[in-house]
């Protein structure tokens, strides 16, 4: 069997880079490159097809994602209908599938020794798909329950809005994700049958030609090879084009317009954008990725720098928007004040004002140069990622780039073009702008509705001398360009640190910090990982003092902004965010500029003041956030009530709301000393630093806040360190919380039924992720496959400061959630049968998935730190967690599993703690009603008042504050 081999350029991969990689064509035309990974524990797969919703049929808008759904059903070699991700999640993985306008993606994950038969079942569906008459209808009704979801989220809308602004010949204009209307009620009405209609679309456009697949194996590559020659060779090529759509969207009518439109959230938000050439013609020359640095600058001098100072912007980007082979938008999207939305035209003027700068500055090789070594080494040192995110961004880009440039892609611009860089900044012109301005200050004013998601916007023609007049009577600022990059690293070595410490260790210990630290025995980057975890009793004491918290740290963010932006540029991160007991700060990077960074932060909060326009600035920002967590998703909310009832000590959002508008300058001029007086600081380090550097930096802390004649902060007495304790729920009892959704215009509902099981413990927490693990996909087969309750359906662990159980999360706009919470409990009821007839062989099946989950390791810095910070920030301390779960696995008997679920899931058993939080939509407000004023059913009980219910309730014993010894 004649397979041609790498004939290209060799794959430029990075110079860190152990993984073999290899580029294969099928006899049928199928492009593949394959990776082999010795050290993964994960393969994967994606299949990456060159046709999207650009191709749908007219008339049946949202046909290729209904395509993407049904595909996964059945095959006629695995018929048994979602067998396949019966298969997939029952052997460790996740599959998923999304379509785009001309690309849809299909890709999974899975333990390594099951990879060969997920592998068949996979294939299967582009060889011979089942597509039955039952499931067509039931899976339109998934369409349609993910449609519902986002129609009342802003991405969306406005996305559709400017494709609605455009030709409507060009496939740009349709909608694309499709619904009840577009699948069922119009075919029908025109005598066509969705289901035929989906096959003929299967069979003009799926060919081995125009699909492009990456395998991540952990074999070697001539393993790798003939497993793909065997289980991909039947795909059928018929030797189809590319669909391809020439020409541009936008004709001279959508040129030159200003969109006025009403968004549902709170806020402003301006975005301007062009048509330019796609950079994929250019990638190598990067014109987008250097017109966007520039513009989308925070440094001194930017435009966002000049916008922040007046006061009138809390965020600006710039970068190539959507684009094909064909056409695409250069884009800068801009979030306004208050001042900033009076302000649009000064605003709109300062921007093509720093566009004339560019201009008049000519293109710089130094901006380039730098821009071109900053890309390198982010290339180079680029972390591990998760298999399944890492063959899914290679099989699209397979479908834009040469073979030499897969795993490059346009991350790398090496030819510096002055032409051509000059040619995509002409197109930035005042003569084809389109610019979109969003607020609900428009409502009222506007005179059209877009017709999918029902957007109100009006439409005015501007002209080049219009925009001529904003850009003279903008204010004069000193607009300039940016100053070299001091943060670019230059010391890429690694330490050479011989300690080989598998956990972290307790480094030091003071009345003012504790140190953790863990030496890099994985990853071997010049990178590091650093979080200060500040407790401060008086930063939660009240929702006055949590809002304060909040505005702080964003103004410290605030404040450093022209300093760390240079930083993040260079691939150095940091944040700092409030939290239940203080403030967070983190940072992650390469390690040769951190501590430069951290010196800055802290220094920051040592000399903080309050400067009275940003805080105004800020306030409003942190206002408008909190007036718009009424547009949460039904789901979020359950979610939110849920955390609320269940975590002692935290406040409601409508609480802190409510003091939001009276909070002036003064009361955090008051607040911080107060605030920064107590602390306590618990510290974690990880990464190529030494535990000397380690130290000393949280000597240099300690010395900034703690010493000299007037400290900052003072130590904790010991009564002040704080805990996290959660409600521990009564046995026997079912608690309920019937609640109105936020947003009335939502249709949507939501149930989250939590089953409350126990605190920390190795085999209980082993007994609960097996009973997880197994019941996982039986849940959404049941309840979204069968009974089609909602596209967002799942059943998962749940974990409060190490307190474990499980929940059911369900939206839905069909069923209310006093309904949906009876199915998931009748899903219970069936359940229990199938875990009774679990044969041996099963059981012994899943502990072992399991166990090769558990053993799953690190890909990068990030993920090992989330896992160790979270064992220090609950108090667990459980370092060696896996090992522990691992031997605990294996002594668990089938028997032992079954009494589990009897004493804790299982409905009725008289030790089951459960609560069930119900989020009614306006479509169920009926139901509200009943559920909100009917007596409660024996053993249940209905929260009435969530405080009153959480002051009554026993809580678990918390683990923190249990002593560490050094």
């Amino acid at each position: 069997m004649a397979i041609e081999k790498e004939e290209v350029e060799e794959i430029v991969k990075a110079r860190t880079d152990k993984r073999e990689y290899r580029r294969i064509v099928l006899p049928n035309s199928l492009e593949v490159l394959l990776i082999s990974d010795p050290d993964t524990d994960k393969c994967a797969a994606s299949m990456d097809v060159s046709v999207g919703a650009f191709s749908n049929p007219d008339g049946l808008e949202g046909l290729a994602h209904f395509l993407e759904h049904m595909l996964f059903y059945a095959s006629e070699k695995y018929p048994l209908e979602d067998s396949y991700s019966k298969y997939i999640t029952e052997h460790g993985g996740r599959r998923n599938a999304y379509t785009l306008s001309e690309h849809t993606n299909y890709h999974f994950d899975i333990n390594a020794d099951a990879f060969e038969e997920a592998l068949d079942r996979f294939a299967q569906f582009f060889i011979n798909p089942l597509m039955s008459a039952d499931a067509t209808m039931r899976e339109i009704k998934a369409v349609d329950s993910e449609n519902q979801k986002n129609l009342l989220s802003d991405g969306w809308r406005m996305n559709q809005l400017q494709k609605h602004l455009s030709a409507a010949d060009h496939p740009y204009h349709k909608f694309s994700t499709g619904n009840w209307d577009t699948l069922e009620v119009r075919p029908k009405a025109k005598g066509l049958d969705t289901r035929s209609e989906l096959i003929k679309f299967y069979e003009e456009y799926y060919s081995a030609n125009v699909m492009r697949l990456a395998i991540y194996g952990k074999e070697n590559l001539d393993k790798i090879q003939g497993l793909v020659e065997d289980k991909f060779k039947e795909i059928r090529n018929i030797d189809r084009n590319c669909p391809r759509f020439a020409g541009e969207p936008c004709t001279s009518e959508h040129l030159q317009i200003l969109v006025r439109a009403v968004p549902i959230k709170e806020g402003h938000a301006l975005r301007v954008a062009w048509p330019i050439t796609p950079e994929i013609h250019h990638y190598k020359e990067g014109p987008c990725r250097y017109l966007g640095h520039l513009i989308g600058h925070e440094g001194e001098g930017s435009l966002y720098y000049i916008l922040k100072t007046l006061g009138w912007a809390t965020g600006l980007s710039a970068a190539e928007g959507e684009s094909t082979f064909d056409f695409s938008f250069f884009r800068v999207d801009i979030d306004l004040t208050d001042a900033g939305h009076e302000h649009m035209k000064d605003i709109v003027g300062l921007l093509f004002k720093y566009i004339s700068l560019l201009q008049q500055s000519g293109i710089c090789k130094w901006i380039f140069d730098e821009l071109s070594t900053v890309c390198e080494t982010k290339f180079h040192y680029q972390d591990k990622i998760q298999p399944i995110n890492y063959v899914v961004s290679i099989s699209a880009n397979m479908q834009k780039y040469p073979p030499k440039d897969w795993l490059v892609r346009s991350s790398l611009p090496s030819n510096f073009s002055t032409d051509i860089i000059q040619m995509v900044l002409n197109k930035l012109s005042p003569n084809n702008v389109r610019i979109f301005w969003e607020s609900k200050k428009f409502e009222g004013q506007t005179n059209m509705v877009e017709p999918w998601y029902g957007t109100a916007y009006s439409i005015e023609k501007i002209t080049g001398s219009m925009i001529q007049e904003w850009i003279v009577s903008s204010p004069n600022e000193n607009l300039h360009l940016p100053a070299p990059n001091a943060f670019i690293p230059t010391d890429l070595s690694l330490k050479n640190d011989h300690e080989k410490a598998k956990y972290p260790v307790l480094l030091r210990k003071s009345p003012y910090s504790t140190l953790w630290h863990k030496p890099d025995t994985m990853f071997f980057t010049p990178k590091a990982y650093v979080k200060i975890d500040f407790t401060c009793p008086h930063a939660s004491d009240s929702p006055e003092a949590e809002v304060l918290t909040n505005i702080f740290t964003r103004l410290l963010m605030d404040y450093l902004n022209e300093f760390a932006y240079d930083a993040q540029v260079a691939g150095l991160y940091y944040g700092i965010r409030h939290t239940d007991s203080g403030f967070q700060v983190t940072l992650v990077g390469y390690n040769h500029k951190l501590r430069i960074l951290l010196e800055t932060v802290v220094e920051k909060i040592a000399s903080f003041e309050v400067k009275a326009d940003r805080f105004s600035v800020i306030k409003e920002m942190v206002t408008k956030e909190y007036q718009n967590y009424k547009f949460w998703q039904p789901y979020e909310q359950a979610m939110y009530y849920c955390s609320l009832i269940l975590q002692d000590h935290t406040w409601p959002l409508m609480e802190e709301l409510d003091v939001l508008p009276h909070l002036e300058v003064e009361d955090l001029a008051k607040f911080v000393p107060m605030m920064l007086s107590r602390a306590f600081l618990e510290c974690y380090t990880a990464g190529n630093l030494e535990r000397n550097e380690a130290e000393s930096m949280i000597q240099h802390i300690e010395d900034v806040l703690f010493k000299g004649s007037n400290p900052i902060c003072q130590p904790l007495f010991p009564s002040q360190h704080l805990t996290n304790r959660v409600v521990k729920l009564e046995k026997g009892k079912s608690y309920f919380y019937p609640v109105e959704g936020l947003n009335p215009s939502d249709e949507n509902s939501a149930l989250v039924h939590y089953i409350q099981v126990h605190r920390d413990d190795f085999m209980l927490n082993v007994k609960l992720h097996l009973f997880a693990l197994i019941a996982k996909q039986p849940a959404f087969h049941q309840l979204r496959s069968v009974e089609q309750l909602g596209y967002i359906t799942a059943l998962l662990q749940r974990n409060d400061c190490g307190i474990r159980g499980a929940q059911f999360i369900i939206q839905s706009t069909v069923k209310d959630p006093a309904h949906i919470d009876l199915r998931a409990e009748e899903f219970l009821k069936a359940f229990e049968s199938k875990l009774y007839e679990m044969t041996n062989e099963e059981f012994k099946s899943n502990v072992n998935v399991l166990i090769d989950m558990k053993l799953e390791k690190h890909k990068n810095l990030r993920e090992e730190a989330a896992f160790y910070w979270r064992e220090i920030s609950d108090g667990t301390l459980k370092f060696d967690r896996i090992e522990s779960e691992i031997a605990a696995l294996r002594q668990l008997t089938q028997q032992e599993l079954i009494d589990f679920f009897n004493e804790h899931i299982k409905v009725g058993a008289p030790h089951k703690r459960t609560l069930s939080v119900r989020v009614y939509g306006n479509s169920h407000s009926s139901e509200y009603k009943i559920d909100k004023s009917s007596p409660a059913q024996a053993s249940s009980v209905k929260i009435d008042d969530i405080f009153s219910f959480r002051r009554s309730q026993p809580l678990y014993g918390s683990f923190k504050g249990n002593h560490v010894k050094l």
